[in-house]
């Protein structure tokens, strides 16, 4: 999936997060991980995060690898940018288990189980989500119309 546009473009790599105001296009790849993004179509404001693991147990950094942590850090973003929380419309995507189908850790859907898990207690409505399966997924949210573009590897 190549967009080809005069429209800017971020990549977003894992344990991070990116929200923006402007016209952009946010790219990232998709495994097991999981990326939500995240909406206010009244204040034009979207975001995206991209974690690896579902938990954050207190051993290390709590840092945005973990969906515990990043899922909160997005949603505090997006409100330091301007967002309304009554506003906030979620898309989801991610959690394959590419590897072995039989994953006794169930990494990927046990990200995806924690994004779902976070956004219905902070009351933010799934609109769309592409989850499981054993196939990764290269995705691009346009900031602007909310609409992703979605690839399957």
């Amino acid at each position: 999936m190549e967009i080809v546009t005069d429209i800017a473009q971020h990549y977003l790599l894992p344990n991070t997060l990116f929200v923006s105001k402007s016209n952009i296009y946010i790219q990232t790849v998709l495994g097991s991980c999981v990326a939500v993004c995240l909406h206010d179509e009244v204040h034009k404001i979207s975001g995206m995060n991209h974690y690896m693991l579902p938990i954050w147990n207190d051993g290390g950094l709590a840092s945005a690898k973990f969906g515990n942590i990043a899922i909160p850090k997005l949603i505090d973003a997006m409100l330091k940018h301007g967002a309304h929380k009554n506003y906030l419309v979620a898309k989801v995507f991610g959690g394959a288990n590419p590897v072995l189908e039989t994953d006794v850790y169930a990494i990927g859907k046990r990200n995806a189980d924690i994004a779902f898990e976070l956004l219905q207690k902070n009351g933010i409505k799934v609109l769309k989500s592409d989850c499981g399966g054993s196939r990764g997924r290269k995705i691009s949210l346009h900031t602007e119309t909310n609409t992703i573009h979605l690839k399957y590897l």
